[in-house]
């Protein structure tokens, strides 16, 4: 596979992005009579091409890496940015894993029989065209294509400059795959230019594309959300809690508030505040400060979380309102589960939220005044995820709570319209 070294000049870049909406326009229509069979088809095949395709693919890599630390970017996200053999393998994978999954598009629920004598139910289909904005990370593509080719969608990917050489060369796999499987090029493009002005043209673009999906930091997502004419699937942040109620199993509770926050520190699925009920502290809170000390930790506590955390700085008000994504976590103990149901409600971010408890009836008051897009009961923020909900992928995780809620895989990407079967009815 030939590789060219940089992005092409395009003099125009509002006129190119709206040729290939127009592009993606005409593919979603293409792929609302592709089969299953040919989009599984096309999913195989593109895992084939990446497979093939490796030294291409490390190569173009590379040239990313050397740009990225010309240009000063930091370790983490040359992290994010490498593609890694283990990297490569988990991109085939997942394209496996989404071939595999149930296609949702055409599924038929609640018919039934009206007065009238039509029959009435709804349809699950495609969005349409679902353009995706995001950063650093290239195995983003494959995912995206991925979804998005299952759930019947054309798609415009915009990745971020510094992976340009690595999203080419994903995105020639992408097109070997939709040959092999006889569908348009056009059902899933890769934007060629790195100039912004086409995140500006694509998300104002209503008459060709249906719905944005921001993948990266805050900032990218903030102008996305006040700027685009498009619908947006999105989270601004992951401010997830933990709390341990008065009725919890002590050794559940140190267990998960250690996973919550330790098992990764960067995922918007960490844990960022603890909440301890106060009858609980003192059983609770001198265990996880010696975990979190062994682990390089820094907390940051309410006054009366410190009596039990030495090595605990004072906390304050924007402490609760911090997505860290570092191993830092901010402490408070609470007297009550209104209070902890209140202090999520106001400083979360609508993410992910816990409680650990042996009480049913707190569990449930929980799950039903907590106001986010995944509650959970004794266990790990870090399980909201779209693989772990078994959802085989996700393209984002939303808390807008409207169409999708939460992580976002193939049913998110769809929407139901209304059917009718009639037989020569009319209405009297």
């Amino acid at each position: 596979m030939a590789l060219e070294t940089s992005a092409p000049e395009i003099a125009d870049v509002e006129a190119y992005m709206r040729a290939l909406g127009e592009q993606a326009r005409d593919a979603s229509r293409m792929l609302a009579r592709a089969t299953t069979a040919q989009k599984n088809r096309a999913l195989h095949a593109m895992a084939e091409a990446l497979d093939a395709a490796r030294e291409t693919l490390e190569t173009a890599n590379r040239r990313d890496l050397e740009a990225g630390r010309t240009n000063g970017l930091d370790e983490a996200l040359l992290d994010r940015l490498a593609l890694t053999p283990a990297r490569i393998d988990a991109m085939i994978e997942g394209l496996r894993q989404v071939a595999a999954l149930p296609d949702p598009v055409g599924e038929i629920r609640d018919m039934r029989y009206l007065p009238s004598g039509i029959q009435v139910g709804k349809m699950r289909v495609a969005l349409g065209v679902v353009g995706i904005v995001y950063e650093s990370r290239p195995n983003v593509t494959v995912d995206a294509a991925s979804l998005c080719l299952k759930s019947g969608n054309a798609t415009i990917l915009r990745g971020g400059s510094e992976a340009i050489q690595s999203n080419r060369a994903i995105a020639d796999c992408i097109r070997q795959g939709l040959a092999a499987a006889d569908l348009d090029s056009a059902c899933v493009q890769v934007v060629a230019t790195t100039d912004r002005a086409a995140v500006g043209a694509l998300i104002a673009m209503p008459e060709y594309v249906d719905v944005i999906v921001p993948r990266g930091g805050k900032g990218l997502i903030e102008r996305i959300s006040r700027d685009a004419r498009v619908p947006v699937i999105k989270h601004l942040d992951g401010v997830c809690h933990v709390y341990v109620d008065r009725a919890a199993d002590d050794a559940k509770a140190v267990a998960i508030a250690d996973n919550a926050k330790t098992q990764r520190y960067s995922p918007c699925n960490t844990m960022e505040t603890l909440l301890v009920h106060a009858d609980a502290a003192p059983r609770v809170l001198p265990e996880l400060a010696r975990l979190y000390a062994s682990k390089g930790v820094e907390l940051r506590a309410c006054e009366r979380a410190r009596a039990w955390l030495a090595d605990a700085v004072a906390a304050t008000e924007d402490d609760w309102h911090a997505e860290y994504l570092a191993p830092i976590l901010a402490v408070r103990v609470v007297d009550s589960l209104e209070e902890a149901i209140a202090h999520i409600n106001t400083y979360g971010s609508h993410h992910t939220d816990a409680i650990v408890t042996e009480s049913v009836t707190d569990a449930r008051r929980f799950l039903a005044e907590v106001d986010s897009s995944s509650v959970m009961v004794n266990a790990s923020t870090r399980f909201a995820d779209g693989f772990e909900y078994g959802l085989g992928a996700e393209i984002g995780i939303s808390t807008d709570k409207l169409h999708a809620r939460g992580p976002v895989g193939l049913e998110g990407l769809t929407s139901e319209k209304y059917i009718v079967y009639g037989d020569g009815h009319v209405r009297s």
